[in-house]
């Protein structure tokens, strides 16, 4: 009897066991909106969003609805999962030919939680609609790939266009009303509105000026620097915190796109102003970075 009485007993913790890995493996549920809406866009009209896709903070309380119309399919992929500079070609060349050519008009909206009506939160949402409208299927790998490390130019020196953010200065990522406001700045000639990159009036023709408030070093590698490096940055700076950064540079143009640009002949290289205004340099290295791998996707069902 006492022996059977063991069994049992080593039955019972062995499921207990089961039980308890099965619920630890248990993936996050993702919030999912209320109820939305995908819709097949042939009109040759402007896109447009309700709040910017891009992947800073930069967002406009909505009062959690989701507007946006004439995007292609990789441009809702790109803002759900951050996609952004180096990785963007690497998802692309993963997706069918229609994800970037179709174009889809999405309505959602949450269930009224005002913790929902927030740009991350947002993004969450769109990955459920993603999977639920369009069988996305995806997940991380890290590989080793060729990555830039950042580092400081000069140790414990940075460049005088890449400051330290005041902790005791107002730094609001609302779009505010008027259009006008994305182009005012603050001490500095930093951008006023804070969260994300902004193009910004250069000082020379023929020149790029971007600029960012509040953001992080490795915020500034990802969306920044490996855009015009097109490969992973990883920072190695050592540098914590927020910081505010605005570069100026004659970008490299070439090709069909390029229009009537003509860069500035006397201006920095992206690498000079990355040194020279930001007191930082990339250095070819190899290193993990975490990719996006597609598994499947499919055209949208219908509403």
């Amino acid at each position: 009897m006492a022996r059977s009485a063991r069994i049992i007993s080593v039955q019972i913790i062995a499921v207990l066991l089961l039980c308890s890995f099965g619920v630890a493996q248990e993936a996050p549920v993702r919030p999912s909106f209320e109820i939305a809406s995908v819709k097949l866009n042939k009109s040759a009209d402007q896109t447009f969003a309700n709040f910017p896709l891009g992947p800073g903070d930069v967002y406009s309380s909505n009062g959690g609805h989701f507007t946006a119309r004439g995007h292609p399919l990789v441009s809702y992929l790109f803002f759900a999962y951050k996609i952004t500079g180096d990785q963007s070609a690497a998802v692309l060349s993963q997706l069918p030919g229609w994800a970037s050519t179709d174009r889809f008009d999405i309505e959602a909206k949450t269930d009224g939680d005002p913790a929902k009506d927030t740009k991350d939160q947002m993004r969450l949402m769109m990955q459920s609609l993603l999977a639920d409208r369009f069988g996305l299927k995806a997940h991380y790998e890290t590989k080793e790939v060729p990555v830039f490390a950042l580092t400081l130019a000069k140790p414990g020196k940075t460049g005088p266009q890449l400051r330290a953010h005041p902790a005791d200065a107002p730094c609001s990522t609302a779009i505010p009303s008027a259009a006008a406001g994305f182009a005012a700045t603050v001490d500095g000639g930093f951008p006023e509105l804070c969260g994300g990159f902004l193009g910004m009036t250069p000082a020379m023709p023929g020149r790029f000026r971007m600029g960012a408030r509040n953001v992080t070093i490795d915020f500034i590698g990802t969306h920044l620097i490996s855009n015009f490096l097109n490969r992973p940055v990883i920072d190695r700076t050592g540098l914590s915190g927020k910081f505010d950064v605005v570069v100026e540079f004659s970008p490299e143009v070439n090709g069909p796109g390029a229009g009537d640009f003509q860069p500035d002949p006397n201006g920095p290289t992206f690498l000079e102003a990355l040194s020279e205004q930001l007191g930082l340099k990339a250095e070819s290295q190899k290193g993990p970075v975490q990719v996006l791998v597609i598994d499947h996707v499919d055209h949208p069902t219908e509403n």
